[in-house]
């Protein structure tokens, strides 16, 4: 073996078992790594300690050298064009997150590593005022966050994404803002800034109002009722804000989309929108296994609603139907979701407006 040759070493799904605040248990294998070492396999491994002797998994933050903070995509049924991310990886650790492949270009893994192993834009808000600033910017609405959440625990510290909201406040460029924490509502003032120009609102996910499923489904988010009580601050701040029911999981947390809408109408969310769990790459052996640690009486049913869901297959990346799903399954669920919209008064999700844009000039100074 060459010198200071270190293999990419990634567990099975049998060498461990569910860890506390952690959505996932294991380390998948890397698809663009080459070398895999199974740690069950004797012939390899000499020793594999036991799932109880495994020390408990520390986050640890890397700076992100990026070079540019806006995002762009072309998909016809994401619902926006531009995105700022100010984190890669996320610690809130939900099992089912889409985004968990993208820490493979990282040459990490898509499990533990995602929730673990997070990458920190420490320069955003300068990254961002320099492409606001650039005549090449069409002043449009941003989204905060079109892949991880900008503000996942990390954030209290570093405030990256209040430094971000400085920056869009000071152009009043428009920003929507997806999260699962109640921590948006520290950024109420900049938020209540921007709304005055109508270029804020704030779309609060909630998965599940069942506290004890939210723990193991999303470990390091805010609770149901934190995130009732974010909208409710939100709206009486006068800020634009309603709820995503994302992921909908059939099988398993379809049944709560009536009461979802409801209880986040009575704390004053005005719009709702839904997506259907997508489970791309690794993140469907990694949902199979986790569905195997929490609820194995119930894991059949849900993986074959997600395969009528999917064309018999447990993920779908076609465009038009990724979001929403196709057949009987994917009918009920958007009927359900309308008629409890109506019976909420849901209104239509606000469109946001750049008509305030502003690129803010500093006058030289004559005199000190």
């Amino acid at each position: 073996m060459a010198k200071n040759f270190r293999p990419v070493v990634h567990e099975t799904p049998q060498s461990r078992t569910a860890i506390r605040g952690r959505g996932a248990s294991w380390s998948p294998a890397n698809r663009f790594e080459k070398l895999h070492i199974d740690q069950n396999d004797l012939d390899v491994v000499d020793f594999a300690p036991e799932p109880e002797e495994t020390p408990r998994r520390e986050t640890q933050y890397f700076r992100d050298g990026t070079k540019s903070i806006i995002t762009r995509n072309n998909s016809p049924d994401v619902g926006f064009e531009t995105s700022l991310n100010p984190y890669r990886g996320c610690e809130h650790g939900c099992i089912y997150c889409y985004a968990r492949p993208t820490h493979e270009y990282l040459g990490l893994s898509a499990g533990l590593d995602f929730e673990s192993k997070i990458m920190v834009k420490t320069n955003a808000p300068e990254l961002l005022r320099a492409e606001l600033e650039s005549r090449r910017w069409k002043p449009q609405t941003l989204v905060m966050s079109g892949v991880t959440d900008p503000y996942q625990p990390i954030e209290r510290k570093l405030g990256i994404t209040r430094g971000c909201l400085e920056v869009l406040a000071k152009f009043h460029n428009p920003v929507a803002i997806i999260t699962k924490n109640r921590l948006v509502t520290r950024d109420i003032d900049l938020l209540r800034s921007l709304a005055a120009h109508n270029a804020a609102a704030v779309n609060v996910s909630v998965t599940s109002l069942d506290s004890s499923l939210q723990r193991v489904l999303e470990p390091r988010t805010s609770s149901p009722q934190a995130r009732l009580d974010a909208i409710r601050q939100l709206r009486d701040a006068g800020i634009p804000t309603g709820v995503m029911v994302a992921p909908i999981i059939p099988g398993l947390t379809d049944h709560e989309v009536p009461g979802i809408i409801n209880a986040c109408a009575k704390a004053g969310a005005q719009f709702a929108g839904y997506t259907i769990v997508r489970l791309p790459w690794a993140v469907a052996p990694l949902f199979e296994h986790w569905l195997e640690e929490h609820f194995p009486d119930r894991r059949e049913k849900v993986l074959g609603r997600i395969r009528d869901l999917r064309g018999k297959r447990l993920n779908n990346s076609q465009w038009h139907t990724r979001m929403t799903g196709e057949g009987i399954f994917a009918e009920q669920i958007a009927s359900m979701f309308a008629v409890s919209c109506r019976r909420s008064r849901m209104a239509a999700r606000p469109k946001l407006s750049s008509a305030s844009f502003q690129r803010p000039t500093t006058q030289p100074e004559l005199f000190n």
